[in-house]
């Protein structure tokens, strides 16, 4: 190829001739843009006619002597002599032909160039192609809206910029619908461009609900599903979103443990399992999870709860404690948009116990030792333990999210900041996030893209037991004395109990953790033969977690010392995958309506943890800390492991005859590793059938409900969530079980769990009828839900005979079976007050009952929950007919007031005054085991949530309340004492000190004689109310935004938990735990109140 050099030789330099070619261009551009614009001017000119019985053709030919537009025609069609009457003044040209033409059988095109054909209507119509635009109420564009021709089969969807194409009829309708908004029909006019703009659905029914594996429009729903938007998690303050769903969905109890960075606790519709885990799957973007703690709640589109047996039986493996759905945020397309959301606030303890103060507890210790050791008047107030240690806390979280994109690809940025202080001092959570979004069409049908989030953080923990030094710690003991050294509990001859300083404690517990966790997956999406879709998607978990604890050598007080520095340190490495496959079918014919899905599954999840301990170890800095420094044969090292792999097949099938009647039925089968031989696969079916009640015929004339469903399902899910070692024999290796012989040291094993007998997969099946709607004008809203829900063959561990010689004394197995059942009820009242007031209101509530109906054990009951929290004794139970773990223990009659009354008493061999009298329930004459009975439930039976959200034009305000109801908890705090312990204010100023002077409270040897064992005493109503959020909130006007270059500027202040209503003694009654020690409260963190100031900006 041969190239040629062009000179310019005239008198004009070369580059000054390019430029003018260049300008010359651009002038060419801008006069076709100007011809361009002109041309769109004309076709908006207005047309201003006043004639009065003129002939159809004469106001042709007057329309286009106004210069704007030509007619093309042929002279001899009928109806052009017709005389009209028309007056208008700067009307659209189709809107003056409309009129001109009605009555006639003629019709028109307009073409470009302002062209207009007229011809007869009964001359067969053209088709014509079509494009357009489908955009929200905010001009925002919706890809993949369903644009159908009325009344035939050819349809289309929009793209990714919410655009489409189609060949239409001239004279078509469109058919316009997307789930979440209001179907329209749109005549096309002989219009070449249609663009539409679609607008939210206010009814209920409408509503698009997230389920597994895809979307329904709410009305197709045959389940029990919860929802929540995005917007309502994040106008909450919170780091994990799930505490912001408190009060918000029915039969959902959320408890928090309030610690920084801690993951609430999440039951839905009762306790199903007695064994393992007993959380949620979360399912994030199609990825499965244990939890959501790296996930930003301002990364969230929508949150759902399935909670019925149908919905859940999709993902049967992991479903039996119900199943959450999260959709992250993706990118539209359009120009880019910067999000900032951000807020400031401080944390208060909101519920502090008063303690007895110095010179109180000086008193009691007298009385509980019989001597006069200590000189009440010379402590005074003392040391307010609680008041040293607790402050208040700051908190703060700032997010920035980019987002956008094109036809061809759209994405969604964002970096998340997070940092809350403990409300104990050296207690600090931090946490940062990446998230990033893409979605590329490669090809029209093809589309790919990829969700990614990582996630770091570190915390300074505290000890576990701190707030019960707290609580136990002796007021007349200084934090320090004046020469700074720490005040010494033995200094005060206080023996056993309140030995402890607890800033002792906090200053030399130095245990440092740190969190990385990269998470989510990779997708396909191909479109074929119209109907079909092909998914793939690849998602992966990846997590390390570790900790490191560092003591060095110091000799604080007597008992608070370390005389060899050690150093702990514990890692976790969790490596899980998941591949699935889908294959869908959507079509729409006639009055049916049919989608099929079958899928593929395959999962792997490790995990591995290692720690480690040594002494003497020197040091330097926090990063300079290693085991092998310890001093030599100091080190040891556990480690421990686990893999398990999952194969599972899963189809569905969803059906609607006109809408008005749904079927819906699925079946999944899941194979599981961690089962042997023939027990490795579970099979899921469900069922489930609507019936739209206000779409029968003979249902039209009523006027009472605007929409009404009827609704029923069954099906059967699974629970894998159990160790993987529990079909195999576990051998324990420990110092203890070695044996000498003579200078021979052999070492020794025991067996510590037996193989059971059965281990197989634990299912739960249910069923739930529920009704749905609203009445007129869909201003009140409703939703009925009664299920039932049974666990059959739940693994559970039950007591075998010493003689078997398994160290742990129990057998697990599936040996027990549960059932819940209850009612769900939600209202909810839309409205607007005059033209600026509008408002929402929303009440809900979940009653429910839940019993143990079988156990390998027969009648006979399982015990367990307490231990050392309860001197050493079990306060529940767990027997077929009753709630899972319910207490149990003797009955407080009332207290001894004087040695004739002990005497007389079946406790006289261990009792004297002051102390609890128990009721002989047999009356045997004798107190033990037998006089126990059942003393509370601490499984809520009430759950309910109120809420409401008002928008007076640019004001909003928020109010949530929530709060449980039929429920008890074992407030251990009172029990625990091995001595000298401190006593609240409560119980001190009510104590029996001598006769009369209480029957409710014992002495302060409550510690002593019988007291302590498991009674009524301790168990108190855990029923609450709480303000969860109440919020106040103003949007800057068009005004402020445009000097301002922004698109959307709010401020709001927030509260949260700041006025709390109940009866409980202890810090919070918001207490958790498993399914056999539940509500048993030993100090938990302590409830605070949350003051946030808050700007949500976009620009």
């Amino acid at each position: 190829m041969k190239k040629y050099l062009v000179q310019c030789r005239s008198g004009f330099p070369a580059a000054l001739i390019k430029a003018m070619i260049v300008m010359k261009l651009i002038l060419i551009l801008v006069c076709l843009n100007v011809c361009q614009v002109m041309a769109k001017a004309r076709a908006q000119e207005k047309i201003s006619l006043n004639l009065q019985q003129v002939e159809i053709n004469k106001v042709f030919n007057t329309i286009e002597r106004q210069g704007s537009y030509r007619f093309l025609f042929n002279s001899e069609l009928k109806g052009l002599h017709q005389r009209v009457s028309i007056n208008v003044d700067k009307a659209a040209i189709a809107d003056v032909l409309n009129l001109v033409l009605a009555g006639t059988d003629l019709t028109y095109k307009i073409l470009e160039e302002n062209l207009i054909v007229i011809r007869q209507n009964s001359l067969e119509l053209q088709d014509i192609r079509i494009t357009g635009k489908v955009t929200n109420d905010l001009n925002e564009p919706l890809p993949g809206v369903s644009i159908t021709v009325k009344g035939s089969s050819k349809g289309t969807t929009s793209d990714n910029a919410g655009n489409f194409e189609l060949t239409v009829p001239e004279n078509a309708t469109l058919v316009v619908s997307y789930i979440g908004f209001t179907t329209q029909e749109v005549a096309v006019n002989n219009q070449s461009v249609v663009n539409i703009k679609l607008v939210p659905s206010t009814k209920q029914l409408d509503q698009v609900v997230v389920v597994g594996y895809g979307t329904q429009r709410k009305i197709d729903v045959t389940g029990a599903v919860g929802q929540i938007k995005g917007e309502e998690i994040s106008k909450q303050p919170a780091s994990n979103p799930i505490s912001s769903l408190q009060g918000k969905i029915a039969g959902v109890q959320i408890t928090n443990d309030g610690a920084p960075g801690s993951s609430p606790e999440i039951r839905i519709r009762g306790i199903g399992t007695l064994y393992g885990d007993q959380n949620p799957l979360y399912v994030v973007d199609g990825v499965w999870y244990d939890d959501i703690s790296f996930l930003n709640p301002g990364d969230i589109e929508n949150l759902s709860i399935l909670k019925d047996a149908s919905s859940e039986s999709i993902y049967g493996i992991r479903a039996a404690n119900g199943v959450v759905l999260i959709t992250t945020k993706k990118g539209k397309s359009g120009k880019a948009t910067v999000n900032y959301n951000g807020y400031v606030g401080w944390q208060s303890v909101t519920n502090q116990i008063d303690m007895a103060n110095g010179s109180e507890y000086a008193q009691a210790i007298n009385e509980l030792r019989g001597n006069t050791n200590l000189d009440p008047n010379q402590f005074g107030t003392g040391t307010d333990w609680y008041h040293q240690i607790l402050r208040n806390a700051f908190v703060t979280n700032h997010q920035v999210s980019v987002s956008g994109g094109s036809e061809r690809s759209t994405y969604n940025f964002s970096l998340g900041y997070f940092n809350q202080d403990g409300i104990v001092e050296n207690n600090n959570y931090k946490r940062y996030t990446v998230r990033l979004q893409n979605d590329f069409v490669v090809f029209k049908p093809l589309k790919i893209g990829y969700n990614v989030t990582g996630m770091a953080s570190n915390s300074t923990d505290i000890p576990v037991d701190i707030f019960h030094q707290l609580f136990a710690a002796a007021p007349i003991v200084p934090v320090y004395y004046q020469d700074g050294s720490y005040g010494d509990p033995s200094d005060f001859d206080l023996g056993d109990g309140a030995n402890f300083n607890p800033q002792v404690t906090l200053d030399y517990y130095n245990q440092k953790s740190k969190n990385y966790r990269a998470t989510g997956n990779v997708f396909a999406d191909l479109k074929f033969a119209k109907h079909f879709t092909f998914h793939t998607s690849l998602g992966g978990d990846f997590g390390q977690a570790e900790y490191r604890n560092y003591v060095p050598e110091y000799a604080a007080t007597l008992k608070q010392r370390n005389t060899l520095s050690s150093l702990t340190v514990g890692r976790t490495e969790t490596r899980n995958w998941i591949f699935e496959n889908t294959l869908s079918y959507d079509n729409r014919f006639d009055d049916h309506s049919v989608r099929v899905l079958v899928g593929q599954s395959a999962q792997q999840n490790k995990f591995y943890s290692l720690t480690g301990n040594a002494k003497g170890v020197p040091y330097s800095t926090e990063d300079d800390l290693y085991l092998s420094l310890g001093n030599t044969g100091s080190s040891t090292v556990t480690d421990a492991g686990d893999k398990e792999h999952f194969t599972s097949y899963f189809a569905r099938v969803n059906y609607s005859f006109k809408s008005r009647y749904m079927l819906n039925a699925s079946i999944r089968a899941d194979g599981a590793s961690k089962f042997s031989g023939d027990k490795r696969w579970g099979y899921f079916p469900s069922v489930g059938a609507g019936w739209l009640v206000t779409d029968e015929p003979f249902f039209a004339d009523q006027n009472i409900f605007s929409n009404l469903k009827v609704r029923g399902s069954w099906g059967v899910v699974g629970n894998a969530k159990v160790p993987s070692n529990l079909p195999y024999v576990l051998v324990d290796h420990w110092p203890g079980y070695s044996v000498q012989f003579g200078n021979t040291i052999a070492t020794g094993a025991n067996i510590d769990q037996q193989v059971p007998p059965v281990t197989y997969w634990e299912k739960a099946q249910g069923y739930d009828i529920g009704v749905e709607g609203a009445f007129k004008k869909d201003k009140l809203n409703f939703e009925f839900d009664y299920y039932n829900r049974k666990t059959i063959d739940a693994i559970f561990a039950i007591p075998i005979l010493g003689s078997l010689g398994t160290s742990s004394g129990t057998i697990v197995g599936n040996q027990a079976s549960i059932l819940n059942k209850g009612w769900e009820f939600t209202l909810t009242w839309k409205d607007n007050i005059g033209k600026n007031l509008t408002y929402r209101i929303s009440a809900n509530l979940g009653i429910n009952d839940n019993k143990v109906t079988k156990t390998q054990t027969g009648e006979n009951p399982v015990y367990g929950g307490g231990g050392a929290a309860t001197g050493g004794q079990l306060a529940t139970r767990t027997v077929v007919g009753q709630p899972i773990g319910e207490f149990y223990g003797l009955q407080v009659a009332g207290v001894f007031q004087n040695d004739a009354e002990v005497a007389g008493s079946p406790q006289a061999a261990s009792a004297k005054p002051g102390d609890f009298k128990f009721v002989d329930q047999n009356k045997d004459g004798i107190i033990d085991g037998k006089d126990r009975i059942v003393l509370g439930n601490p499984n809520a039976k009430y759950l309910y949530g109120f809420n409401t959200t008002w928008n007076y034009k640019q004001w909003d305000f928020t109010l949530d309340i929530q709060g449980v109801a039929g429920v008890k908890i074992y407030n251990a705090n009172l029990g625990i004492r091995y001595g000298t312990e401190n006593f609240s204010k409560d119980f001190y100023d009510n104590r029996w000190h001598g006769q009369g002077t209480s029957n409710t409270y014992p002495s302060v040897n409550i510690g002593g004689g019988d007291n302590y064992k498991p009674n009524s005493f301790f168990v108190e109503d855990g029923s609450y109310l709480r303000i969860r959020n109440i919020q106040l909130g103003y949007t800057f006007g068009n005004a402020v935004l445009q000097r301002l270059f922004m698109k959307q500027l709010r401020v709001y202040v927030n509260a949260q938990n700041a006025l709390n209503f109940f009866s409980y003694k202890g810090f919070s009654p918001e207490i958790g735990g498993s399914a056999l020690d539940r509500g048993i409260d030993t100090n938990v963190y302590p409830l605070y109140a949350t003051y946030n100031f808050g700007v949500n900006v976009s620009f």
